[in-house]
């Protein structure tokens, strides 16, 4: 698995874990990594406390331009697994200009069909298309 899908992965599975367990931040990365012993290199594990940390920080206006490209849904009624998907595709869309949106989406889309249930991969395809041709500058 290449470094960055792993990473991808990884703070997923984080932000997972803050949404659900409540925990802080710092917590929950210092609990993750101290279980995931040295199965992860030093770039792969950085990327992905940017992910988490940069869509965390950022989570009230990347839920508002998620919501704004969605029709009749709130955040709280789609799984945690598509929102999260899409809060850090979205972080990386519209916050990091190294990663093209596509690679963001496509990244997106295969850890949504790999976490998230049958029709999840459809669901984040289409909104952070929206996102992109509506949002981005690149």
């Amino acid at each position: 698995m290449r470094k960055r899908t792993l990473a991808r992965e990884c703070a997923l599975k984080i932000l997972y874990r803050i949404e659900i367990s409540k925990e802080s931040v710092e917590s929950s990365l210092k609990d993750f990594w101290s279980k995931s012993g040295d199965a992860i290199n030093k770039d792969t594990h950085d990327f992905a406390e940017t992910l988490v940390k940069g869509a965390w920080e950022n989570i009230q206006a990347i839920d508002e331009v998620i919501l704004k490209h969605t029709d009749n849904w709130s955040i709280s009624r789609m799984a945690v697994i598509d929102r999260n998907v899409m809060r850090m595709s979205v972080y990386e869309m519209l916050y990091r200009e190294d990663i093209p949106p596509n690679v963001s989406i496509n990244e997106a889309i295969e850890l949504a069909k790999k976490y998230g249930d049958v029709d999840s991969g459809k669901f984040v395809n289409g909104i952070l298309d929206k996102i992109k041709k509506t949002e981005c500058k690149k």
